[in-house]
């Protein structure tokens, strides 16, 4: 047991430096699944076979003093040293393969369902959310909100609440469904979402706005133009860079461009059934559907709501919308 037990934290640490390294693309989902499933049969099995065993060696190392006593006393040998604590300490004593394995399952499996089925911490990488989140926020995304979903599969279980425009969503990228990404949700299946002219409509009808005093980006020392927008029930904030250009440079090919019309003023977008639009509130400093096409129902991974830590700045902790 020691030689495979050393084979499978071989493979569980050269797949994580794999990972780290950039030699392969890695699946934190899928290792702490597997992390849970082997620790998960060592745990079984120290608890019916293992320890079992142990203790039966310390039951006959326990007779066996016992009837060394008796054989002694017959003899007239009155003063014995039959101390076996140590040794009964040491027959009990987990082994180094299972002290990594049986002894790590308890942490693991509250971990993986605590990330799995309720809050899953993330940190913003960059500034596409900036009003509402910030480069290194550390935030908890709720991942029974729009549902319970199978870790690893994806796979729906509940149905949860519905998605709402204005939702900050966290989700699968699309393109490349390993990693996560962050956005707004500002059309929902069957909204015509149209951003042109740098302003957004939602079937038909502008999404209402004011101005805010202009807003200072510390990431790159600039000064943005600020407002307040009203997407769903609470508003929220947003910027503009009145540098960039209106129209949408450089779109993919994604599935159901066909759904969208590109223009020198922007693109004007249908959501097709089970999909969803996501904008950064950063509008013109976001990687999203405008370029890569609409979010599937099952890439989503949760609802966004809680910064627990940004190490640069204690006061970003707190909710946002």
């Amino acid at each position: 047991m020691q030689f495979l037990t050393s084979l499978v934290l071989a493979a569980f640490v050269g797949y994580a430096g794999s990972w780290y390294l950039g030699f392969i693309e890695g699946n934190f989902a899928l290792l702490l699944f597997l992390a849970t499933v082997v620790t998960g049969v060592y745990w079984l099995a120290e608890r019916w076979v293992f320890l079992p065993q142990r203790q039966k060696a310390v039951a006959q190392l326990e007779a066996e003093t016992a009837q060394r006593r008796v054989e002694l006393v017959k003899m007239g040998i009155e003063k014995i040293d039959t101390d076996i604590r140590e040794s009964r300490e040491k027959l009990l004593m987990q082994p180094w393969w299972l002290d990594w394995t049986a002894g790590l399952f308890p942490v693991i499996v509250v971990v993986f369902i605590l990330r799995s089925f309720l809050f899953e911490p993330f940190k913003i990488p960059s500034g596409s959310m900036i009003p509402t989140l910030h480069i290194g926020d550390l935030i908890l995304v709720n991942k029974f909100h729009y549902g319970i979903r199978l870790p690893v599969a994806n796979t729906k279980l509940t149905d949860g609440a519905p998605v709402q425009r204005g939702d900050v969503m966290v989700f699968r990228y699309p393109p490349k469904p390993s990693v996560d990404y962050i956005k707004r949700v500002v059309g929902v299946p069957g909204d015509e979402v149209a951003y042109l002219n740098k302003r957004l409509t939602v079937n038909g009808q502008a999404v209402p706005t004011q101005a805010l005093p202009d807003f200072f980006d510390e990431s790159t020392m600039r000064y943005f133009k600020h407002r307040s927008e009203t997407l769903g029930v609470k508003p929220h904030q947003t910027l503009q860079d009145d540098e960039r250009p209106a129209f949408v440079a450089g779109a993919d090919a994604f599935a159901g461009r066909e759904n969208c019309n590109y223009t020198v003023e922007g693109v004007t977008c249908k959501v097709p059934a089970g999909h969803y639009f996501m904008m950064g509130d950063n509008r013109d400093n976001s990687l999203d559907s405008r370029y890569w096409g609409f979010v599937p129902d099952a890439n989503i991974v949760g609802k966004a709501f809680f910064v627990w830590m940004n190490f640069g700045n204690l006061q970003r902790i707190g909710s946002f919308d």
